[in-house]
């Protein structure tokens, strides 16, 4: 599952060079969060960042190698809304490679202390991984994930209301023969209402049923699961992440599941 992105551009003397995702080279790889746009009207070039998520993302624009005279100076922040446009920085012209850092989601996120749904409708419970698993839970985007087993096919619920902010449903293929395929999961990204997000990824081929933007409410059914990208069998890799500034941090979370409420933290070591 891809969480950030970097976005070139190139600034020079006379003009520029069209900005590129550099990771968007084939419909195998992930979509891209933002495009950024050099526009020079003859007051030197500007930067613009486009956001391409329905939710909110943070950027920061810097120069590989030697950093250009900028308006403000390199490196330059900015928040920009859902789908929004924003400003970054105006560049002196010079010959210069820029470079845009994205993540999803705000700064500011305030996490509410919330109870979330059992994610599936099935009434069987098997955690493959949970909280701090030794083969993928280490990292802080994930150290509170969960990956609940489950047959191909199981309807993936909502366990809170919100928005659907990011689809990736373009991968068909799953396994471990390389570490690549971590960026190559189907997936779904919703925000709610306190700028925190969750993630159900490891979705079937073309298991997202819903669109980017469109409101869920808890337990509606959003897709289906599966076994894409990175994953050594079919199952639901669910998370809760805010934007920490300029990177995604896991929380720990509450959920009610087929048995009472779960208690993640004593799965730590991954259990059946």
């Amino acid at each position: 599952m891809r969480a950030a992105a970097i976005v070139l551009a190139w600034v020079t003397a006379t003009g520029m060079a069209h900005a590129q995702d550099p990771q968007r080279h084939a419909y195998q790889d992930p979509a891209p969060l933002a495009r950024l746009d050099i526009v020079d009207r003859g007051q030197g070039p500007e930067a613009w960042a486009q956001n391409l998520l329905s939710g909110p993302i943070e950027v920061v624009l810097r120069a590989r190698g030697t950093t250009p005279a900028a308006r403000p100076a390199l490196p330059a922040r900015a928040t920009i809304p859902a789908l929004g446009r924003v400003l970054v920085a105006r560049v002196d012209r010079t010959n210069a490679e820029l470079l845009l850092e994205v993540v999803p989601g705000h700064a500011g996120a305030r996490p509410r202390d919330v109870e979330y749904a059992w994610p599936l409708a099935t009434g069987t419970l098997r955690i493959g991984q949970g909280w701090g698993g030794a083969f993928s839970h280490r990292d802080d985007e994930n150290r509170h994930a969960v990956d609940f087993a489950a047959p191909e096919g199981t309807p993936v619920l909502a366990a809170r209301d919100g928005v659907v902010m990011q689809v990736e449903a373009g991968f068909a293929d799953g396994g471990l023969d390389s570490p690549d395929d971590i960026d190559r999961a189907n997936f779904i990204r919703i925000l709610h209402d306190d700028g925190t997000m969750a993630v159900y990824a490891h979705l079937a081929p073309g298991g997202a049923q819903v669109r980017q933007g469109e409101r869920v409410r808890r337990g509606q059914r959003i897709g289906t699961s599966g076994s894409t990208g990175y994953s050594g069998g079919p199952h639901l890799h669910f998370v809760v992440q805010a934007n920490r500034g300029l990177r995604l941090a896991s929380l720990p979370f509450k959920m009610f599941g087929p048995g009472g409420i779960l208690r993640f933290s004593e799965a730590a070591a991954g259990v059946e």
